[in-house]
Formats: structure tokens, C-alpha cells, sequence
């Protein structure tokens, strides 16, 4: 029995790591893909860019509850495997596209199909005996992601040395492989005893944003959460063709810059924010993480030189230390049995900024790249990014000073020296 629990976690391991490196590699070619195409330059490219990432985005806000009551209904394994066939499918069309169209086709086979994140989770969740194991086996998913976000760009930039479709045929033979490997090793975790009927009232996607509104003491701090992922999709989005377009960059170097942006998370993220939190506390965390954000924005904003991007990438990743103490603080304003609702309501908003976000950051790029712009700024978009993340910092601030007038029981919370509401 441990045996086959070491299996599937071996097996969970590999789904979270191929579904991060999926992604990763093909960002490198995916803007020279939609613009070649389209047939248009690289700028104008970034628009039809954001509008798959939309798709993708609505296709798994929508459909992800959806996926995720069928695997309580039928089992987290052949909900897993079948996600693992959505993205192989995916792959396999984005490599083969014709058109432009076709390559919407599979973001949104992908969108639909794409639930190994959640049900992988419910899958630890289901073989993990006590709190110890659980914690170790959930530290999984940290260091899938971390890995998998440094060696997809880094192998998506070497095998586009190959052509820009090499990746995409890549990405589908590993989601197909681990498919079939999970085929005929990965046992089912959920027991029939403990399945339940499918109920579309829990499949509502709107239904956990409901939370914020029944928790009015944290709207200010949801609203500062928003701004905050609204923001890095100026980067997230658009980083491709931004310094494709503005530095004549390769894949290869697109890939690399983002293996960079993948090693500097993970350090931030498992090293430094365990050191500076103790230290300065959640709110200082959440003001100085901010500030670093804001400053990284403006200054790719006025990069001149490719050099610049890697020289700034380390203030704006920097900024990764405001965001486990801004959940920190938002958690703290909630009791523990209602803390599963309320991660649902914040991976929602997040959802959301996914959705929106491209679509504001790639039009303003594009627009601000041609002729009809009342003045030539390719970096404009990345100063919207930073406008968002100063306002965030506002209303923090705002928030918390205000709090710790009205709520004096709330101090040790937001300062990070007590336990959240009990």
C-alpha cells in the first residue's frame, strides 16, 4: 500500500510538473507562431496572443468547478487522465494549426479538460493520512511548479532552435506519455463509499465570489489582491512579444529570460520570504513587496536595451514576498471552517485578472506600437501594470490603518505575530 502511494505521488508529481513546463514551452514560439499565421508583425500579434490566453482562461473559470464535482461523482482518476489527453489534443493542434482559428480550438479543448491542478490536489488530499504527510505531500505542488517553470521556458528555447512547431509536438508527446503511464499504474484514491451525486448548484463558477461580498471586512484587501494579479499580467501576458518586438529577441532567448524569471520566483518564494516575514512582519512584507513590484514595472516600462529586462527582472521578482503575507493577512479575517471558501473566492478573482488582464495589457502594446497612437511607447502597458500595483499598495494601506484604529484585536494578524480568527 505505501508502495502505491509513493507511485501515484510520483505520478501527481510529473502531471503538475509536464502541466507548468506544457506552458512554458511554448511561450517562446507562441508569438512568432500567431503572427506568422496571421501574417502580421510581432506588436500587432500580441492582441490575437491575449485573446487565446482569454479563452483559455473563461474555458477553465467556467469549467473547473464543473470538473471538479465530476471527479467527487466519478473519481479523481479518470478525470486526471482524461485532462492529460486534453492537453496531448491541445498540443497536437497548436502544432499542426493551419490558421489562426485552430489554434483556439485547442486552448479551449485545453480550458475544458484542464483540471489536473485541482483534482491532483484533491488526489493528495484523499492519500494523505494525517496532517504531517499532507503538508509534505501538498509541499509537492510548490516544487512542481517552481521546476517545471524553469525547465519548460529553458527546453521550449532549445528545442525552438528546431522550429517554433518542435515545441508544441514536445509539450503533447509528454502529456500523452504520462497519460499512458497513469493508464496502466495510477490507482483510483476515492473510494465509491465516498463519492457523491454531481450537483450543479456546486458547480457554479460565480458561487465563491459570493463570499467576498458576504465578508465586507475584507472587500478592501480582495480589492488590493485583484489589483495586484491584474497588474503582472503586463509580464505574464506580454512578455514574449514585448521583448521580441522592442529587443529582437529569439525563442531562445525568450526562454531564457523566462528560466531566469522561474529561478528567482522559486528563491523568493522558498527562501527569502520564510527569512524577511519573521522579520518585518506581514504588513511591511505586503508595502516593501509592492513598492519592489511597482518599481520593476516602471523600469521595464523605460528599458532601452534587452541587458535591462534580466537586470530588472530582480526588483519586480523581489516583489513575490507581498503575496503570502497579503493571504496571510486576508485569511486572518476569517475562521478556519471557513477558510476553503474563501481560497475559492481568491482563485476566482485571480481567474478573473487572468481573463481581463491580456486584453488590457496586449491591446495597449499594440495599439501603442503603430501609427494610429498619438505618441510611440511599446513599454506603456507595463507602466498601466505598475499604476495597478501602486493603487494596490493605497488601498492596503488604507485597509490596514483603518483596521488597526477600529480592531485592535486584528493587530497581531496584520503585524504577523498572531494566528488568524479562531
Amino acid at each position: 500500500m505505501q508502495t502505491s502511494k509513493k507511485s501515484a505521488m510520483g505520478f501527481i508529481f510529473i502531471t503538475l510538473l509536464i502541466d507548468v513546463m506544457g506552458w512554458g514551452l511554448i511561450i517562446p514560439v507562441m508569438a512568432d507562431l500567431i503572427a506568422q499565421l496571421k501574417g502580421i508583425p510581432v506588436n500587432q500579434a500580441s492582441t490575437y496572443g491575449a485573446l487565446l490566453l482569454s479563452v483559455f482562461a473563461i474555458t477553465q473559470f467556467l469549467f473547473s468547478p464543473v470538473i471538479g464535482n465530476l471527479s467527487d461523482r466519478f473519481g479523481r482518476r479518470p478525470i486526471l487522465l482524461s485532462s492529460l489527453l486534453g492537453f496531448g489534443i491541445d498540443y497536437i493542434i497548436l502544432a499542426l494549426a493551419p490558421t489562426y482559428g485552430w489554434l483556439f480550438v485547442g486552448r479551449i479543448i485545453a480550458g475544458i479538460t484542464g483540471a489536473s491542478f485541482t483534482t491532483a490536489t484533491a488526489y493528495i488530499a484523499d492519500i494523505s493520512t494525517d496532517e504531517t504527510s499532507k503538508a509534505k505531500n501538498f509541499g509537492m505542488i510548490g516544487a512542481a511548479f517552481g521546476l517545471g517553470f524553469v525547465l519548460g521556458p529553458a527546453l521550449g528555447a532549445l528545442l525552438a532552435t528546431w522550429g517554433i512547431r518542435a515545441p508544441f509536438y514536445a509539450a503533447a508527446a509528454l502529456c500523452l506519455l504520462n497519460c499512458l503511464y497513469g493508464y496502466f499504474l495510477l490507482p483510483e484514491s476515492l473510494s465509491k463509499e465516498n463519492r457523491r451525486a454531481f450537483d450543479w448548484k456546486r458547480a457554479n463558477p460565480f458561487g465563491s465570489l459570493k463570499f467576498l461580498t458576504q465578508h465586507r471586512e475584507i472587500g478592501g484587501l480582495a480589492a488590493s489582491f485583484f489589483l495586484i494579479y491584474l497588474g503582472s499580467q503586463a509580464v505574464q501576458g506580454n512578455w514574449n512579444f514585448f521583448t521580441i518586438y522592442r529587443f529582437n529577441w529569439s525563442e531562445k532567448m525568450v526562454g531564457i529570460s523566462l528560466a531566469v524569471v522561474g529561478v528567482l520566483v522559486g528563491a523568493v518564494q522558498a527562501g527569502l520570504t520564510r527569512v524577511i516575514n519573521p522579520k518585518i512582519g506581514n504588513e511591511k512584507s505586503i508595502y516593501l513587496g509592492l513598492s519592489l513590484y511597482t518599481m520593476g514595472l516602471v523600469l521595464f516600462a523605460f528599458a532601452t536595451q534587452g541587458w535591462m529586462m534580466f537586470a530588472f527582472l530582480i526588483p519586480y521578482c523581489l516583489g513575490g514576498i507581498c503575496g503570502p503575507s497579503l493571504q496571510s493577512v486576508i485569511s486572518g479575517h476569517v475562521p478556519p471552517n471557513q477558510q476553503g471558501e474563501l481560497q475559492g473566492a481568491l482563485t476566482s478573482l485571480m481567474s478573473l485578472t487572468t481573463i481581463i488582464g491580456p486584453l488590457i495589457m496586449n491591446s495597449t502594446f499594440s495599439y501603442f506600437t503603430t501609427d494610429k497612437a498619438p505618441f510611440y511607447f511599446p513599454g506603456i502597458h507595463f507602466l498601466i501594470g505598475a499604476v495597478c500595483m501602486l493603487s494596490s499598495v493605497i488601498i492596503a494601506y488604507k485597509v490596514l490603518s483603518r483596521e488597526k484604529k477600529e480592531h485592535p484585536e486584528l493587530v497581531g494578524v496584520i503585524a504577523g505575530k498572531t494566528t488568524p480568527m479562531h
